[in-house]
């Protein structure tokens, strides 16, 4: 575990050296409307959602808009996103929970966001690290988890497994950019299909480049 931690700290310092402004790549302004672009990100790149918010969010300026909305019209609006009846059910739904249980705010506690609907660990995980700072858990989408198998920081193959074991080898204060960061190496370097090793300035501590 010791030397795990070690060469995670290493990994994490050259990541942060390469990839100074990680960041959420999902466009928002409050806190509702980056819970409303988490939820459309399912199953869907934030490049195709970021173009549907950038109208979804002028349409409907306010949380009321959404809970008061047409749910055709709402389904027609995030259409793009796939999947947009679920979607489109569960903004609506949250919405309206927000208003009606959270007096508009969008709680700050991942008990309290998972009680929304169509809100899982992970997307309370975003909206609690993104919007207010801090994380109470590590986000495992696509990219973390292919990135730290082949880095072998965990074993495990489920999201919730892979967290654990992220948690404990990451300091907390790390726990929010250390899944961008991830992220924007799988994007530009260590892709699913075709990873390009010999650009990659983690070969030497890889341990899936010396199998």
């Amino acid at each position: 575990m010791k030397a795990k931690k070690a060469r995670l700290q290493e990994i994490l310092g050259r990541l942060k050296q390469y990839y100074p402004d990680a960041h959420c790549a999902l466009n928002f302004q409050h806190p509702y409307e980056l819970l409303i672009a988490t939820i459309l990100s399912a199953q869907c790149t934030d490049e195709r959602v970021n173009q549907v918010t950038e109208k979804l969010f002028r349409k409907y300026p306010r949380l009321e808009d959404y809970a008061q909305a047409s749910l055709a019209e709402l389904e027609a609006d995030v259409k793009p996103t796939g999947f947009f009846r679920n979607k489109a059910l569960a903004i609506q739904a949250t919405a309206q929970q927000l208003l009606s249980e959270f007096g508009g705010e969008v709680p700050n506690s991942i008990p309290e966001l998972t009680r929304l609907r169509g809100v899982g660990r992970k997307t309370a995980s975003v909206v609690m690290g993104n919007a207010y700072g801090w994380a109470e858990g590590v986000v495992v989408d696509t990219h973390v988890k292919r990135l730290s198998q082949r880095l072998d920081l965990t074993r495990a193959t489920t999201p919730e497994k892979i967290e654990q074991d992220l948690m404990r080898l990451l300091p907390q204060e790390e726990w929010v950019l250390f899944p961008h960061l991830l992220i924007f190496h799988g994007r530009q370097c260590c892709k699913a299909r075709k990873p390009n090793c010999q650009a990659c300035f983690l070969t030497d501590l890889c341990p899936a480049t010396q199998r």
